[in-house]
């Protein structure tokens, strides 16, 4: 179906809304300000979420899509097997805790709270942003095989035991029984951005499940597991700027190809765009998106899996079989599979200056560090605090090979990776900035 408006026919997508009441009421607000000609959208209202499957049924043969409320709503439909439409989800996260701690804190103490739907990692997060011990803070994460009732029972338990005073919670219904039992329950709200950015997606989702001369292209753009810090490690801080920085390079390519950037876990982000654009940024599929840029800009080498196919499932599926193989291959490539068994391997664009990268030697690292330290120490540089520009600078090198230098030195546990300040930061992009742990030439007797 085509809609007619101010003298142009734009093909119509219908995307379908189902969640709480509250909920729908801000989405369709939401849809109301969105710029795209011809959409529509069908909300379906259910008290709690175990009705969504039903409802999901209902409005399945008239919409192109499904927008569910949150994870658990989608889960629930999903286990039934039998939707015949894409379908996706607005993500819990730190934004939305955050206003959710806000209004905590005029109805009981945040700090002796049980949280659900969310992880222990953006707990932590969010409260050291807002200079909150978290100690006290019991936190039940996401997970596929719990249904409403025991998301309820964990906030219940702790409550009836004294160990918390209330509950924040991501469930409409949970919500609702916890306030009937007399718990303090705040309920956890998506921010207005993350509804606009989830409302987008499902309207790129709906148009190319929709039209076959576009298909959905999902890119999965993953973190490798060598850039991980461990949990325990002062690089966490520098972990999630490295997110932020990734995020916002995906975005600069993202916006060539019209596509949609979604954090999907701790490790990795998704990329939803149809095919033809892909082939846009691609040349016609030639070499591969995302690679060369994050690692001139993070000196990140990325791994990046493509996954095509007619509706989003199908993509998806295949994305991630692409990135499991991008993760295994040593090779500087990202992988494309499609329908009937297609695999592509597509290179990062060519570079003059590429080189190898540097392989971990304690033996070289250790004699990089002194270097770098001698000639701090020759201009009264204390701090320890160097950046690729200056590395490049004292050894005699390229930018890049900098960068590479500097990511061997964390690799060797010889430096750390740190937010740079704001002193420091130019005009443009802030520099990565690291600190040189000079304390392990005299640990290593060298």
């Amino acid at each position: 179906m085509a809609v007619q408006g101010t003298g142009s026919r734009y093909e119509e997508v219908a995307v379908g809304l189902i969640g709480g009441e509250s909920f729908v009421r801000r989405m369709v607000s939401v849809a109301r300000q969105s710029s795209t000609p011809g959409l529509r959208v069908e909300p379906a209202v259910y008290r709690h979420e175990n009705e969504a499957p039903q409802l999901a049924r209902q409005v399945m043969e008239r919409v192109d899509v499904l927008l569910f409320a949150g994870p658990l709503p989608y889960d629930l439909a999903m286990a039934k097997g039998d939707l015949s439409v894409p379908a996706v989800f607005v993500p819990p996260g730190s934004a939305a805790l955050h206003a959710a701690l806000v209004r905590a804190r005029s109805a009981f103490d945040p700090t002796r709270i049980s949280v659900d739907s969310v992880t222990e990692q953006d707990v932590e997060d969010c409260y050291a942003e807002v200079s909150l011990p978290v100690q006290a803070v019991r936190v039940q994460p996401y997970l596929e095989e719990l249904e409403p009732a025991d998301y309820l029972a964990f906030h219940s338990k702790l409550f009836k035991a004294g160990r918390t005073v209330g509950a924040v919670t991501t469930i409409a219904g949970v919500a609702e029984s916890l306030e009937a039992d007399g718990v303090p329950t705040v309920l956890m709200r998506p921010s207005t951005q993350t509804l606009r950015e989830t409302l987008r997606a499902a309207i790129l989702t709906g148009s190319g499940a929709r039209l076959s001369r576009s298909r959905i292209a999902i890119v999965i753009a993953q973190v490798p597991d060598s850039a991980l810090p461990t949990r325990t490690s002062p690089a966490q801080y520098w972990y999630q700027e490295l997110k932020l920085s990734l995020h916002h390079e995906l975005l600069h390519d993202a916006r060539r190809m019209d596509a949609i950037v979604l954090p999907h876990d701790q490790t990795s982000f998704l990329v939803i765009t149809t095919l033809g654009s892909l082939r846009t940024i691609t040349g016609d599929l030639e070499t591969a998106p995302f690679l060369a840029r994050v690692r001139e800009t993070l000196n990140l080498d990325l791994q990046v899996g493509i996954g095509l196919g007619r509706s989003t499932l199908e993509a998806e599926n295949n994305a991630y079989r692409a990135v499991a193989m991008a993760a295994a291959d040593t090779g500087d490539l990202a992988y494309l599979v499609g329908s009937d068994d297609l695999v592509l391997k597509l290179p990062a664009e060519s570079d003059a200056e590429a080189t190898a990268a540097p392989v971990a030697d304690e033996t070289r690292d250790l004699e990089t560090l002194r270097m770098l330290v001698q000639s701090l120490d020759e201009t009264g540089d204390e701090a320890r605090l160097v950046d690729a520009e200056q590395v490049a600078g004292i050894l005699g090198v390229t930018l890049r090979t900098a960068r590479r230098t500097l990511r061997g030195l964390v690799d060797s546990g010889l430096a750390w990776p740190m937010p740079a300040t704001r002193a420091a930061r130019k005009v443009g992009r802030p520099p990565m900035v690291y600190q040189l742990l000079d304390e392990r030439l005299k640990n290593s007797g060298s």
